[in-house]
């Protein structure tokens, strides 16, 4: 197997040593001193995961070959699924994954998505022909490939990867959506043989100790999904990286459909990027279509919607018109999502409280471009970090447009940098929350009557899962 380009060693643990749960990126970084990790799952779902967690092997490795053996004592699910588009990229994965889901139910289609992480609980993880996974279906699922795997060392995201490819091939559908967990090559979601399509989404520097610590460098393992004769699909890129995507689909046989030649989208109504646009445009070889406004907020939704159209043409499979109308539909929890709930409750009549869980540099990017429309109002910022993330490359874009930073960290905050790191990364412009709720308070307590203001937390997925369970908020069935 061809090895990740430009791949820093990996951390080796002791055999019997325990680990921090962390599988969407299957490795198990030390936590910050006084910072104990907290895992990511509960319940009787964590504590079959638990049991599986001890099995990690001792050099903890982004391969295939646990996984294929485990497959293969399964009777290989993963090839007996209906057509599958796999996604790969740093952000918009999940935004991707969601439309292509919408535009699929819209046509009348039962669609399968597995993604990751999950915010609040693990069945968010895998949604079964429309529905989220019951709990006792995954425990049952979960402690049948404990069984089979009869104590071989395996990864909890590879066990997770395999249970959503079990339950999956079980249930029939019309489609099945598969987000990579990291990188795309030696990814364990890349044991899929000949998917309908690959997308490539936005591609920027994150997980560079797995990925490598160039652009060109991460572009290579996300183009490690491209199939020989399948079509790929990708949006406006870095020269750098559209080099390696062509160079890459060029080498495996794969046609790759770029935004700006092959397809092309645009917002009607409003220049895109400087407000909501009444509608869009998108073109191809095929022809021409009308789609609605996208349903989830921000300027990069654009570039999502165009992704998610243009994969389902390349796939060839028949799509009603009335399809694309699901683009208008889209719901995915902690991208740019307005607060309604208990938490919203805690801030001064009249304020708005939105949630984002873009966490890295060129998330920090896209979300300056939006925040730069929200130039009516006060603006306080307060963010959570995971401990491995890039803080300074995150806030750096973000802190202009920011009346007051708030550091947090949860003590329910899966690996949280602590906050005396995020306000260094903010050149001393954050002030200590620690907390949400504490965040909150101070700046109630500070309000002068000046008017409306709003709240946007952000910097981290797992900070967005608690922001959620205070609020209320639960997954949609």
């Amino acid at each position: 197997m061809r090895q990740p380009m430009s791949r820093p060693r990996r951390q080796q643990q002791r055999q019997n040593q325990p680990l921090p749960l962390q599988p969407e990126t299957n490795t198990v970084p030390a936590s910050a001193p006084g910072v104990p990790p907290t895992t990511e799952f509960s319940g009787r779902t964590g504590e079959v995961l638990e049991r599986l967690n001890r099995l990690y092997p001792a050099l903890i490795d982004l391969s295939l070959g646990r996984l294929e053996a485990l497959l293969a004592k399964l009777g290989n699910p993963e090839a007996k699924l209906p057509p599958v588009i796999h996604v790969a990229g740093t952000n918009g994965k999940g935004s991707t994954c969601a439309t292509l889901r919408a535009i699929g139910e819209a046509a009348g289609w039962r669609v399968h998505v597995m993604t990751s992480p999950h915010l609040v609980d693990v069945t968010e993880r895998f949604r079964i022909a429309g529905k989220l996974v019951s709990e006792s279906e995954l425990v049952s699922t979960l402690e049948e490939i404990e069984h089979i795997n009869a104590g071989a060392p395996i990864t909890v995201f590879e066990v997770l990867t395999a249970a959503g490819f079990l339950l999956f091939a079980r249930h029939p559908a019309e489609l099945a959506i598969i987000e990579v967990g990291l990188g795309g090559r030696c990814d364990a979601t890349n044991v899929l043989k000949r998917p309908a399509a690959c997308i490539v989404t936005s591609v920027s520097m994150d997980h560079e100790a797995f990925l490598g610590d160039s652009l060109a460098a991460i572009a290579g393992e996300k183009a490690g999904i491209f199939k020989p004769g399948v079509p790929a699909v990708t949006g406006a890129q870095p020269d750098s990286v559209m080099q390696v995507l062509e160079a890459e689909a060029t080498k495996v046989g794969a046609s790759l459909n770029r935004r700006g030649h092959e397809w092309q989208i645009v917002a009607n109504g409003e220049e895109e990027g400087e407000g909501k646009p009444t509608s869009l445009t998108y073109t191809d070889a095929h022809g021409s279509l009308t789609l609605p406004c996208p349903a989830l907020s921000g300027p990069w939704q654009v570039e999502n919607a165009g992704l998610a159209v243009a994969a389902l043409r390349a796939t060839g499979l028949p799509l009603p018109d009335k399809a694309w109308d699901g683009i208008a539909r889209v719901s995915w929890p902690a991208r740019m999502q307005r607060l309604t709930g208990a938490l919203a409750a805690q801030v001064p009549e009249g304020w708005e409280v939105w949630l984002d869980g873009g966490h890295n540099p060129g998330a920090g990017h896209a979300l300056a471009k939006e925040l730069k429309n929200w130039n009516d109002r006060p603006l306080h910022l307060l963010v959570g970090m995971k401990q491995t993330k890039d803080a300074s490359g995150f806030l750096d874009p973000v802190l202009p447009y920011a009346t007051t930073v708030w550091a947090i960290s949860e003590p329910t905050q899966h690996l949280a940098l602590p906050v005396d790191a995020i306000v260094a990364a903010s050149g001393g412009k954050a002030e200590v929350g620690p907390t949400l709720a504490q965040a909150l308070t101070s700046l109630k307590l500070h309000d002068q009557n000046t008017g409306p203001a709003r709240v946007l937390i952000c910097g981290s997925l797992y900070l967005a899962g608690v922001a959620l369970t205070q609020d209320g908020w639960t997954p949609e069935a």
